[in-house]
């Protein structure tokens, strides 16, 4: 592996669209990771068999879901990586139904005291929206993030793509570039301790 890093970064695909302006700036950022040796993986959640949370509550127990479904994939991915950079193009004012049914069922993560069972688990956000306005969804993002934050991980970012009915994502280089360097940043060694600054025009570490 190029550079020696031992961090594994995952992909969650929430658009319906494989090869969408989402899948592009995911895929940028574990491209970046994966230049610095990070082992990387990606799915398109449209393409697994997800179902929908039945709230019977079991894995409260022991934090193991009875749905026999791609989603048992999904927890062991989660499990074993170190940065997750999960993805959703907005659709009626917040994530894809296929990004929810994901959300739901990461009620697993969660104890019967509601603390979290992950341990120190990165997170990179990325929305891809039809609007030019960037600002339009942003207290939705910041919900989202604490949401997250709440099933126990350590947002690090939240990438947001704007315009892209006008501009996709293929046609700007220098956005692709840039979450290409946040998959940089996160597989180095200094991992630990980075706090990230939202905003598509900066997206330099601050120490």
């Amino acid at each position: 592996m190029n550079g020696g890093s031992s961090i594994k970064v995952l992909g969650l695909v929430g658009s319906p669209k494989v090869d969408g302006n989402t899948s592009k700036l995911v895929n940028a950022v574990l491209e970046g990771a994966a230049e610095k040796g990070a082992e990387t993986v990606v799915y398109n959640l449209a393409s697994l068999d997800i179902k929908g949370c039945n709230a019977c509550g079991r894995c409260r127990e022991n934090g193991c879901c009875v749905i026999d479904d791609d989603m048992q994939k999904i927890y062991r991915e989660i499990n074993s990586a170190d940065v997750v950079v999960l993805g959703s193009p907005v659709y009626m004012w917040q994530m894809t139904a296929q990004t929810k049914l994901l959300i739901d069922r990461m009620t697993a993560f969660l104890r019967p005291d509601f603390s979290s069972r992950l341990d120190n688990k990165k997170l990179i956000l990325v929305f891809t929206q039809g609007i030019s306005d960037r600002d339009a969804f942003k207290p939705y993002f910041d919900y989202t993030e604490g949401l997250l934050y709440y099933l126990g991980f350590d947002v690090l970012n939240t990438i947001v793509a704007a315009g892209t009915d006008k501009l996709e994502v293929e046609f700007r280089p220098h956005l692709l570039e840039k979450a290409k360097n946040i998959g940089k940043f996160v597989s180095g060694s200094h991992l630990q301790g980075l706090e990230y600054r939202r905003a598509e025009s900066s997206l330099t570490p601050s120490l």
